[in-house]
């Protein structure tokens, strides 16, 4: 009897750090502080953005996707997956459907009351916000320990951190040309100083022309552009792209028109702040090279 009791002592002895483990479960805390934690490992995993998907792909967790936003394009895989709602409107029902363990958002773009609907249901939220081109790699990470895929997640997130340093050392501190970044025409928006475009275009050894706008993605008016006679003019691809370059160049005096330094880049790339928003910078870095080498003579 003893023999035996004694042995059941051992045996939930030996479970208990594991019983502890399981309690504590996987905890992070989010971009907006807050500490999300889950029992194990998320299994089923719904983004709420692009730059969701795109991160929870990195972070090796692409397989235990089960729904995605409706402008969720990359990888082709998502395509397949059912969506649920976009940036102005989610589909609770569905949501609840495809039973997440994770619900992974953009927080400038997830409505209040459709996270205080998640919060209700009891379905963990994980909030994006990346401020710094660093917070990205940062994300990486942070879903990979959520998701139990942290050995990818990790040398994702460090590929990226390298990239960008390499990036750094190769342009950053090359001489400072002065950029105007267009979003759109009509109206003519463009990036603060806090947008992670005017980040890329820093790293790339430029200057916005906007960079003490405080807002993300002001609406100027083309007379302030005139009177900051940018070096370099940056549209990102879409519609009516070619129209957007011809109105610049209805003004021949303009240095970046004299110099012929307008260039189109990557708009899908460097719109979502997502780990292949690096190739997006490696394009504009190229196109400031050439504007350099067009101003003064060396890139």
């Amino acid at each position: 009897m003893w023999s035996l009791t004694r042995g059941l002592l051992v045996l939930l002895w030996g479970l208990i750090p594991l019983l502890g483990a399981q309690a504590k479960g996987i905890s992070a805390r989010d971009d907006l502080g807050n500490w999300v934690t889950l029992p194990g490992p998320a299994a089923r995993i719904i983004s709420l953005a692009p730059s969701a998907t795109e991160i929870v792909y990195a972070a090796g967790a692409g397989k235990r996707l089960v729904g995605v936003s409706a402008y969720s394009r990359w990888p082709v895989e998502v395509r397949r997956l059912p969506r649920v709602g976009d940036a102005f409107r989610i589909d609770l029902e569905r949501i609840v459907a495809l039973r997440p363990d994770l619900v992974v958002a953009w927080a400038s773009a997830t409505p209040p009351a459709a996270r205080e609907a998640l919060e209700r249901l009891g379905i963990p939220l994980f909030l994006l916000a990346p401020r710094r081109l660093n917070d990205i790699a940062r994300e990486i990470r942070v879903m990979g320990r959520l998701a139990g895929t942290s050995r990818v997640a990790d040398r994702a997130a460090g590929m990226f951190v390298q990239t960008k340093a390499r990036l750094a050392r190769r342009y950053s501190h090359r001489r400072a040309v002065t950029v105007f970044y267009e979003i759109s025409a009509h109206p003519l928006y463009t990036v603060g100083g806090r947008q992670m475009i005017s980040r890329v275009i820093r790293l790339c050894g430029g200057r916005n022309i906007f960079t003490r706008l405080g807002r993300l993605a002001p609406v100027v008016e083309q007379a302030a552009v005139l009177a900051r006679n940018p070096q370099v003019i940056l549209t990102g691809s879409g519609p009516r792209v070619r129209a957007r370059l011809n109105t610049w160049r209805r003004e021949p005096w303009l240095v970046a028109v004299k110099a012929a330094n307008l260039f189109v880049v990557p708009a899908g790339l460097l719109g979502k702040p997502a780990p292949r928003i690096l190739l997006g910078a490696q394009a504009v870095c190229r196109a400031l090279a050439v504007a350099r080498q067009r101003l003064y003579g060396a890139s």
